[in-house]
């Protein structure tokens, strides 16, 4: 359950009565995309108001009247889905500029020049977004967010998701301690242990992470495993 300083106030007018709820504002901006959110994690507080700023509570009747019953949960649910979230200009503005990193990290793991086989920093997909005028809208959820966000980039810049296969051995005295990292970092395709105690593996994993891989395995091998990208 939020807290009450942190709610903000959804609101839906019905049969000429307004009924209001407090809510965690992301968790209520999720719910009115459409996605699944825990009910009792987004209520600030298990009522329904007809006025919350002033604590006044809805009457049971005009609840029946207008939801046909007086289960708070159900109705707080179809008070956020179909009603308006009342978001202050610096919720609004945290929103969206948490969204944006995640837009922006979203491209950089997964999304490489398909010219250079290389991802593309952070910043310069940032760059590219103001270029492009990227909106980012707090109602809209992550994923859609990176699709507009790919359409608005294609052509500016060269970019695509696409992932990748890197062949990697690495040296007996790093091998064990290696290979769990290795394998929770990266899709294991392939992969067999040598006479010699060295791993040898094949790895998928998105194309914009391919230089924190490598990081990876330098630091895990001091510098002595092999690597190729396939």
């Amino acid at each position: 359950m939020i807290a009450l300083e942190e709610a903000v106030t959804a609101r839906l007018k019905s049969h000429s009565v307004t009924f209001e709820v407090l809510v965690d504002p992301e968790g209520a901006l999720a719910l009115h995309r459409g996605e699944n959110v825990d009910m009792e994690d987004l209520l600030a507080a298990e009522e329904i108001f007809e006025n919350a700023s002033r604590g006044t509570r809805s009457s049971e009747d005009d609840l029946k009247k207008a939801f046909g019953t007086i289960d708070v949960m159900e109705i707080a649910a179809r008070i956020i889905k179909k009603g308006d979230i009342q978001l202050t200009a610096e919720q609004r503005r945290d929103i969206i500029e948490n969204k944006r990193k995640m837009v922006v990290n979203i491209i950089a793991s997964n999304a490489i020049n398909p010219q250079t086989k290389t991802p593309h920093p952070p910043a310069r997909i940032e760059q590219a977004m103001n270029e492009a005028h990227v909106n980012i809208d707090p109602t809209k959820s992550t994923d859609e967010l990176v699709r507009i966000t790919m359409k608005a980039l294609r052509p500016l810049v060269p970019i695509r998701f696409e992932e990748i296969n890197v062949a990697v051995k690495i040296p007996s005295s790093y091998a064990p301690k290696a290979y769990g990292e290795i394998a929770s970092f990266a899709q294991l395709v392939k992969e067999q242990w040598q006479n010699d105690g060295s791993w040898i593996g094949v790895v998928r994993l998105p194309a914009g992470l391919q230089n924190d891989f490598y990081n990876l395995v330098n630091r895990l091998s001091k510098g002595e495993a092999e690597t190729k990208l396939l």
